[in-house]
């Protein structure tokens, strides 16, 4: 929406209805009712083969059953290096090289269950380091290639961390100086062309001569298999324990929320840092058998727009960070590029504005599919699928066998569930689900209190609408109480995005002696835009017409750019401690920030 549309009191419709493209496949998901209604987890296990012998193991299904099935020669993984390189890894060969990495770690002595770390940039070695450890039935974590010593120290602490996989000059730069720190950190296992250092061994030396066959051993579903750390509001990050019984959940979610076929070219832009990149950037594309585009080079616009044209991508999931970022640029950007082969766009990270919406199909022809889940939940939860008519600001219906309810915790503990269409309470999932954390490392009780009557606390506020679709809200201690009213912060932001002026904004509440608290906003602007005060009270005068006097904000402040965490998600806890002088907490996983 425009500032004239706004001014006018016109809006886009509520809803985009579908329309399936001439040339596109039949969406996996045609009917969502009916396909609920007779869902079983027995149908999504199906879509796996298990170990020959019996069990579960995710980098089986991700890479060894293709190859049993004749699929060898397909193209598993194609790598674009930031310099120029290329390279492709059929299923073949991916089987090999992860071979190659579980033999290599039997051979140093390394342990099914015990915890292999890997520190580095989206090259070749870190994929097939994940899953050649998920072969070995060792425990991975991937940790992001621009965290600092200290975050990588803390991870690297509490989850016991017995090998790690880096590059020489991460080595250096972050780790070489942590050893006496870990003195659990028995193997360091150093990708490319490495000087010789003490305490450590080259992966040429050690992988490259490795067997290539390799058998895995048996594995059950409840095994440990990911060990991904989040952020906590302050003190450590918090680790969440997931096993590989979570792949059935990547299975169905890749076929049923992506909408993944078999002749697809898949392009996941989040970093294996991230539990998305993970997931859905290694496990989910590769267990489809599909194509999985992997970019080495962070954000750039006209790069990004190559990569869909020249590699023919037919599905991109990206976050709405990169789409914000796109915004930013216009249109315009995409003027000459040929993204035909473009049928499906997903966003995930933070919930996407409207504005967002609306962008993607003004500037691609196609809407982007919102989804949540959490690093928690280990798999998409609640998304909006191919067929759906798509209400631009919801994050869609539940996924098959997932039930989703609005709800509050009682004073007794219990939990009471909100039938009324629209109403705000906290969003829960009915227990249990294949890829739900299985605990929080060392913190037992913390994980507990996850939990009550069979249904999992989110932590998120959110609402159901009378046609089943869900809205997020805001996280529960980032509402905003101002009297009497309840304000979500993502309501506020998406209204001032529909500005011209605005790429982002990040609303916080201020305490206020009268009203309990007072809305206010951040605001990055696109460019070709200045802060003023003109500005600033043409914003303030847009939020009130959009939202009323009682939810817009009462004080904007314009700023080149938000805090954010390096999945996308805008740290509205940061500007809050920096407005009120508060501690800041854990900011391993902050992304950018002007004040960093």
């Amino acid at each position: 929406m425009t500032a004239a549309e706004a001014a006018a009191g016109t809006a886009r419709p509520p809803r985009i209805v579908k329309t399936p493209g001439a040339l596109a496949p039949v969406p996996h998901l045609l009917d969502h009712a009916a396909t609920c209604a007779a869902f079983r987890w027995d149908d999504a296990r199906a879509l796996l083969d298990g170990l020959p012998a019996g069990g579960l193991n995710i980098a089986h299904e991700a890479v060894d059953r293709h190859v049993a099935h004749n699929r060898g020669g397909k193209t598993a993984i194609r790598w674009l290096g930031k310099s120029g390189a290329r390279r492709e890894f059929s299923y073949a060969d991916l089987a090999a090289g992860t071979s190659r990495f579980a033999n290599a770690l039997g051979a140093l002595g390394v342990q099914p269950g015990e915890r292999v770390f890997v520190l580095m940039g989206r090259l070749p070695e870190l994929y097939l380091a994940v899953l050649g450890a998920l072969k070995a039935r060792c425990v991975v974590s991937p940790l992001f290639s621009a965290f600092g010593p200290e975050p990588i120290a803390t991870r690297c602490e509490m989850g016991d961390a017995r090998v790690l996989v880096t590059t020489p000059e991460l080595y250096q730069r972050k780790v070489k100086g942590l050893r006496e720190r870990l003195p659990g950190l028995k193997h360091v296992i150093l990708v490319g062309d490495a000087v010789d250092e003490a305490g450590t061994v080259r992966w040429a030396d050690v992988v490259d001569p490795a067997s290539l066959d390799f058998t895995i051993g048996a594995t059950d579903p409840e095994t440990m298999s990911l060990l991904h750390f989040t952020s906590g509001t302050t003190g450590r990050p918090k680790g969440a324990i997931h096993v590989h019984e979570a792949v059935v959940m990547h299975a169905m979610t890749a076929r049923y929320a992506l909408d993944l076929h078999d002749d697809d070219v898949f392009w996941c832009t989040a970093d294996p840092g991230w539990v998305t990149g993970t997931s859905y950037g290694i496990v989910a594309p590769l267990v489809s058998g599909v194509t999985n585009v992997v970019v080495e080079a962070e954000f750039d616009a006209p790069t990004w727009y190559s990569v869909l044209q020249d590699e023919r991508v037919t599905v991109w999931y990206t976050a709405p960070t990169a789409i914000r970022m796109m915004m930013r640029l216009g249109a315009d950007s995409l003027r000459g590029y040929d993204l035909s082969a473009l049928r499906f766009m997903a966003s995930v990270g933070e919930p996407l504005n409207p504005e967002a919406v609306w962008w993607g199909l003004d500037a691609f022809g196609k809407t982007f599919h919102d989804n949540w889940w959490q690093t928690e939940t280990g798999g998409i939860m609640v998304s909006n699928y191919a067929a759906m008519d798509i209400k631009p600001g919801s994050m869609g219906k539940p996924l098959p066998g997932i039930t989703a309810a609005i709800a509050r915790r009682t004073s007794e503990g219990r939990v009471e569930l909100i039938d009324a269409p629209d109403t705000e309470g906290e969003l829960v999932l009915k227990t249990p689900w294949p890829s739900m954390m299985r605990g929080y490392l060392h913190e037992e009780e913390r994980y507990r209190k996850c939990f009550a009557d069979g249904w999992y606390f989110t932590g998120d506020l959110a609402k159901r609408d009378a046609d089943g679709y869900y809205w997020f809200v805001g996280r529960a201690d980032d509402v905003i109480k101002s009297a009497g009213h309840l304000i979500g912060p993502f309501e506020v932001e998406s209204a001032l995005m529909e500005h011209p002026a605005v790429a982002e904004a990040g609303v916080i509440g201020i305490p206020d002696p009268t009203v309990g608290e007072v809305v206010k906003a951040y605001v990055a602007l696109k460019p070709g835009f200045e802060p003023s005060e003109a500005l600033n009270r043409e914003l303030l005068g847009h939020a009130r017409k959009r939202l009323g006097a009682a939810v817009a904000p009462k004080a904007i402040e314009f700023r080149s750019n938000l805090p954010k965490t390096r999945s996308g998600k805008i740290m509205r806890r940061l500007l809050k401690a920096r407005e009120l002088g508060l501690p800041e907490g854990d900011l391993s996983t902050l992304e950018s920030d002007e004040k960093r």
